[in-house]
């Protein structure tokens, strides 16, 4: 599989840790010193992840190969929809008269992105599809509780757009070498440790030591699993790029792998956990300082639970 294409969207507003103050007691510094976190995206309220996903496919059009209608397969990955019928792959079917896709919604909360890129691979190896365009992207404003004082400050508002494809079409294409992924229902607090019933208090954490525990357990250990499986070694990794959900889980990691900070890529302090979209954000965002022989990482962990991990070279 090869990466013709990235766009994103990230709203304009930053609500800072100050906010939080009076809101649910915690000061800025005890946020930053916990989750590395200083600001976070939120969207307008006429914003979700619509609206968001058409913004992100919008600024990845320039650099497009082809044209937007030779998509055959639109997959909107993300755990906030707006709309549960007719979803944001159905409105960018519509947008940009893509009549000849497959189009659906999936969730495995944060992981969601990687399963609906191995969910391209299923459909390109079966025949099925040869264009896909996947599209994380969460509101988590939509549904958090500020005033919830365990994770009612961590989140954030962002889309992203790939556009993958199952042979290679211009040179500059980055290829998806392998990738992985599993869910983790069995283990331990999983069902309970972050949920979003949106009657029942929104999107919640209550057991944020275990999924900080689990997360730095199971995005380093996949990543090592994909890299020996391709032969290469943990120096070979030019960029990681983890889930954005905390600082001090990436600098776990760091410390585990023993990887230099200048390869770990991360926007977290500024946008907050944006979800389901927050891994493919900054490989959009850092696609442009991608070189030709680079080999990147992305690992990512996600409530339910859920993880997995992809190898890409440039």
């Amino acid at each position: 599989m090869f990466i013709n294409a990235t766009g994103y969207y990230v709203p304009k507003e930053r609500v800072h840790n100050d906010y939080f103050l009076e809101v649910n007691g915690l000061t800025s510094e005890w946020i930053e010193q916990r989750t590395g976190i200083i600001t976070r995206s939120k969207a307008k309220p006429e914003e979700n992840i619509n609206t968001m996903s058409l913004n992100a496919i919008r600024n990845a059009l320039p650099r497009l190969p082809y044209n937007i209608s030779e998509i055959d397969l639109i997959i909107s990955a993300s755990y906030s929809p707006y709309d549960t019928v007719a979803t944001a792959a159905h409105e960018v079917q519509r947008e940009f008269g893509i009549e000849q896709a497959k189009a659906f919604y999936i969730s495995s909360a944060c992981s969601s992105f990687l399963n609906a890129i191995e969910i391209a691979e299923g459909y390109f190896a079966l025949g099925k599809a040869s264009k896909a365009l996947i599209l994380p992207a969460d509101k988590n404003s939509a549904y958090q509780n500020d005033s919830d004082p365990q994770s009612g400050h961590l989140w954030g508002d962002a889309a992203a757009a790939f556009f993958i494809s199952k042979e290679r079409i211009q040179d500059t294409d980055k290829q998806i070498v392998d990738i992985y992924t599993e869910g983790l229902g069995h283990l331990s607090k999983s069902i309970d440790a972050v949920n979003l019933r949106p009657k029942d208090g929104g999107i919640m954490m209550p057991e944020g030591r275990d999924v900080f525990l689990q997360a730095c357990t199971y995005m380093p250990r996949n990543i090592l699993l994909l890299l020996e499986k391709n032969g290469y070694t943990l120096n070979r990794l030019s960029y990681f790029i983890g889930h954005q959900a905390n600082m001090r889980i990436l600098a776990n990691i760091a410390k585990q792998l023993d990887l230099p900070e200048e390869k770990f890529l991360h926007n977290v302090e500024e946008f907050g956990n944006t979800g389901s979209v927050s891994s493919a954000l900054v490989y959009a965002q850092n696609e442009h300082r991608f070189r030709k022989g680079d080999l990147l990482g992305i690992t990512v962990f996600g409530g339910g639970y859920s993880a997995g991990a992809c190898l890409i070279t440039c």
